[in-house]
């Protein structure tokens, strides 16, 4: 039966490049797209010339007239729209990160768990083949019992505009940790079956985005300089679950190294190794049936919008009548995660992640 997501009214708020991004989704996927939200006037024109809908500059307004809102905005802003949102029992997709503070992120988090409608955080990675395929091997026990995830998501110089939102702590609530680490974290912790965690202990630094001289290629905005940057730009940490599992992580958005976004899932019969963004999978294991060797089998997945797969979760859920859904709290335990990382790398110690 093809599910008709057309009677879901949907807005966006945020009309930035990534709002754009989802809104041409909707359109492809024959989801109502009635209208959307944002502060400067000029997004507004141009949404509207866009996709010949309805725009405001009052949340408010736009929610009166929709089911359902995907909120892509800076992350400091992210509480006031999706709690609001919460508040009149719509459904809600959130960018990633759940906020820009720990504080923040657990009033979100309480709003969704006390509405009627269908949360969802935009961890669009988890849709990606090559991790569903994981997934599959995993729930098949392939693996075996899995131990330790390497999860690397590292840019060689991909600063995502000095000078913007995303470089100012103030309305971001980090650099490279809150932006790439929240994607590799949440996939790691995915893949072990989202265990609690116990113990973080990290470094964060920034090198190199308050250099005059930094390299600045093809990335999602314009180089204004270094003034005002005030994030980090790496970090490297290890984490502990309560079941004595760990994860290795790895993020950067400027480092003297080639990219990476590797992850390797260790079990004790084998272990996947993917490229997040390539698509590549390979599985690896050992032993010693008719002589001993060891076993490297490629595996060719396709590549998918994995935005528009996310997409379309979350508009399945709601005419599935199943608001149930995980990743808002998920996004919280994501959240206390790289706040721990944070204090762990400010205060020089390990952190206990319920301190």
């Amino acid at each position: 039966m093809t599910i008709d997501r057309r009677g879901i009214r949907t807005g966006i708020v945020g009309l930035g490049n990534i709002g754009q991004y989802h809104a041409e989704r909707l359109v492809d996927r024959n989801v109502t797209l009635v209208g959307g939200m944002d502060v400067v006037d000029e997004a507004r024109r141009r949404f509207a010339r866009r996709y010949d809908v309805d725009v405001f500059e009052d949340h408010q307004q736009l929610y009166d007239t929709v089911d359902a809102v995907i909120i892509t905005t800076p992350n400091k802003y992210h509480e006031q729209y999706a709690i609001d949102a919460f508040e009149r029992d719509l459904h809600v997709l959130l960018e990633k990160p759940l906020a820009h503070s720990l504080e923040s992120a657990t009033r979100i988090a309480d709003a969704a768990a006390d509405a009627e409608s269908h949360g969802m955080v935009g961890f669009n990675n988890r849709f990606a083949n090559a991790v569903r395929i994981v997934r599959d091997r995993l729930a098949r026990g392939d693996l075996g019992e899995v131990t330790h995830v390497e999860a690397n998501y590292v840019r060689r110089r991909g600063i995502p505009g000095r000078g913007s939102w995303f470089t100012r702590r103030q309305i971001a609530g980090g650099g490279a940790l809150i932006d790439l680490g929240v994607h590799a974290i949440d996939l790691a912790l995915y893949l072990l079956g989202y265990p609690p965690v116990e113990e973080v202990s990290g470094v964060t630094r920034g090198t190199f985005g308050a250099r005059e001289d930094y390299a600045y290629l093809e990335m999602w905005a314009d180089d204004a300089g270094p003034s005002g940057f005030d994030v980090d730009d790496s970090a490297s940490a290890f984490v502990r679950c309560r079941d004595g599992r760990t994860i290795s992580l790895e993020v950067a958005w400027a480092t003297n190294r080639p990219a990476t976004h590797e992850f390797i899932v260790r079990g004790t019969e084998s272990a996947a190794r993917f490229d997040l963004l390539e698509g590549d999978l390979s599985f690896h294991s050992a032993s010693n049936v008719g002589a001993d060797h060891l076993e490297d089998t490629e595996i060719e997945a396709t590549q998918n919008d994995t935005h528009a797969d996310e997409q379309q979760a979350f508009f399945d859920r709601i005419l599935a009548e199943n608001p149930h859904d995980n990743s808002v709290s998920e996004a919280l335990t994501v959240q206390r995660v790289v706040d721990g990382i944070y204090r762990s790398s400010e205060q020089e110690r390990s952190i206990d992640i319920d301190e």
